[in-house]
């Protein structure tokens, strides 16, 4: 039977320790909330051995993203999700994406957002969390 992993931060604007940065650094040197271009485009032609893992990526924005766009992400063919939870200006990025680490595949994730900026321009990730079993 198979453990299930999960690996959380909760980002604010306070100083993380080292062993935080560490942790949610990608490969690329990237902090994981901040998002990788990078991981994201390396996750087209990724081993299909490499562990499978379920990212949420908690964000704000200082504009609202418009319903047009909230619907279309899913087009993407990443299995990507953007929701809106009930708090305005507060959004839900997710998908399933295969990675090394938890904090490659989160990086992956959120740089969905920094390659596409006509979705939202300017956000700041509020909290990560990446599981597999």
């Amino acid at each position: 039977m198979r453990r299930r992993v999960t690996e959380e931060a909760v980002l604010n604007t306070h100083d993380q320790s080292w062993a935080d940065v560490a942790q949610w650094t990608c490969p690329h040197g990237q902090h994981a909330g901040h998002g990788c271009v990078t991981c994201y485009q390396a996750s087209v032609d990724v081993d299909p051995s490499l562990p499978l893992w379920a990212v949420a990526a908690w964000f704000t924005t200082e504009r609202p993203i418009p319903i047009k766009a909230l619907q279309d992400v899913h087009r993407h063919d990443r299995d990507l999700a953007l929701t809106q939870p009930s708090t305005p200006f507060v959004y839900l990025l997710s998908a399933q994406v295969r990675a090394a680490l938890g904090a490659e595949a989160v990086a992956g994730v959120v740089g969905f957002l920094v390659q596409n900026r006509h979705i939202v321009d300017e956000f700041t990730v509020t909290e990560i969390r990446a599981a597999h079993s």
